[in-house]
């Protein structure tokens, strides 16, 4: 219950995205340009999901183009959702059986949920092919690993500005706070390890690492634009 507190409610961006799913859908069919896709991991209490709408907006200002993004929530909710994610999957054409081939290279390591996980791998790379998409967690840096299109970067922070940030957001105690960020920290490492068999923390994965502590989200959507744009093919 927490958590809903710490990003937007759902339903407007979920129809946001299925208006972007059903136009990209249309595209398919025309010949295709590569878009660059953008991955944020971060540990609990950094700016991830603020940093993810400031480079949503410079870049549909930079790019004259839409851009999604794609969280937790989004990500479980479209999963859920068969319609929405025929959507996206529609996106992938003749690269399904690179999908495919994807989702194979992971299964060996999912210990539960294996269903549900070929779901989100597969919506997860499908996204990331399609590109103009901003996606927050689930792991999807390593995911999309072997995409060239795609660009991943992570956040990390002391522990005071985790929790100062915390509680800005939801209202309780220091000692309940300091839980709270440890337990959702905990969840998030699981879910990689578990689905993925890697570290999130492992600095091979990403393009560049930001002290949240000393670099604010709207400096590192300015970097990051710029990294991503002048780097595109």
């Amino acid at each position: 219950m927490h958590e809903r507190k710490l990003i937007p409610s759902i339903e407007k961006r979920l129809a946001h995205f299925d208006e972007l799913s059903q136009k990209a859908k249309k595209e398919s069919k025309e010949k295709e340009r590569k878009r660059p896709t953008i991955t944020i991991s971060r540990e609990f209490g950094c700016e991830g999901y603020p940093l993810a709408e400031k480079l949503k907006e410079l870049l549909e200002e930079k790019t004259n183009e839409p851009w999604s993004i794609m969280d937790k929530a989004l990500l479980e909710e479209v999963t859920k959702n068969n319609k929405l994610l025929d959507n996206v999957l529609a996106k992938l054409g003749e690269k399904s059986r690179v999908v495919e081939e994807v989702v194979g290279t992971f299964s060996s390591h999912w210990k539960t949920e294996g269903d549900y996980y070929k779901l989100l791998c597969k919506q997860i790379f499908a996204l990331a092919v399609g590109g103009n998409v901003i996606l927050v967690g689930r792991g999807s840096a390593i995911v999309t690993q072997s995409l060239d299109n795609c660009f991943h970067f992570r956040l990390f922070a002391s522990p005071m500005f985790k929790m100062e940030y915390i509680s800005k957001k939801i209202s309780l105690s220091a000692t309940e706070t300091e839980a709270f960020i440890e337990k959702k920290q905990k969840q998030r490492d699981a879910f990689v390890r578990d689905f993925l068999n890697c570290d999130a923390k492992e600095l091979k994965f990403y393009h560049m690492i930001f002290n949240n502590d000393r670099t604010k989200s709207g400096r590192m959507a300015r970097i990051i634009t710029d990294y991503v744009l002048y780097n595109r093919d």
